[in-house]
């Protein structure tokens, strides 16, 4: 059995103001759930430029197999100059959450983690339930929700786009005149 190393490592200045208000921005835009992801993010991007710097010198076909690579996961790079200058933002726009959230296929970043946790999203004719899954290229077309999750999300998305305000505020008062004569009942008896 393999070792499992850490997939990161943290930051040496722990309070640094600049990093840390950084950090909150990029956690609040892709609603993740800890710094560690964005770390994790930094330590893999930082992976990929060391690989492509010891590939300066190397032949142009064993560079072109890193590109390959790097373009089916949906990275645009063509040269060394392209991967070097990658960032984690890059990178963290390939995780599953964000693609979903960019599909238009849940409405929050927080609510597109939630139904990958909860197992309700499919890649291709798999269940993935790693909010951090990096797409691939040509399984970006085939995520889709399960069924009962889909009809819910359709039947909430209609119901607001087809009541108008005006028709909400008359069920309201409705409502409020139906509590009024049930409790008028209750007093008579």
């Amino acid at each position: 059995m393999k070792r499992k190393h850490k997939t990161y490592s943290r930051p040496k200045r722990p309070f640094d103001k600049a990093r840390i208000d950084e950090e909150a921005k990029i956690k609040k835009v892709f609603g993740l759930k800890n710094k560690k992801e964005i770390w994790m993010a930094e330590a893999k991007i930082s992976s990929i430029r060391e690989k492509a710097k010891k590939l300066i010198s190397a032949s142009p076909e064993e560079q072109q197999a890193l590109f390959n690579r790097l373009k089916k996961i949906g990275l645009q790079v063509n040269s060394i100059a392209d991967i070097l200058s990658l960032d984690k933002e890059d990178y963290l726009k390939r995780r599953l959450q964000t693609i979903l959230l960019n599909k238009k296929l849940a409405t929050t970043s927080k609510s597109a983690r939630q139904l990958i946790t909860h197992k309700k999203v499919l890649v291709g004719n798999d269940i993935v339930n790693s909010p951090s899954y990096i797409v691939p290229v040509e399984l970006e077309n085939k995520i889709s929700l399960k069924t009962k999750v889909a009809k819910a999300n359709k039947k909430t998305e209609e119901v607001t786009k087809e009541v108008p305000e005006e028709e909400k505020m008359e069920k309201v008062e409705q409502d409020k005149k139906t509590e009024e004569d049930v409790e008028e009942v209750v007093k008579e008896k």
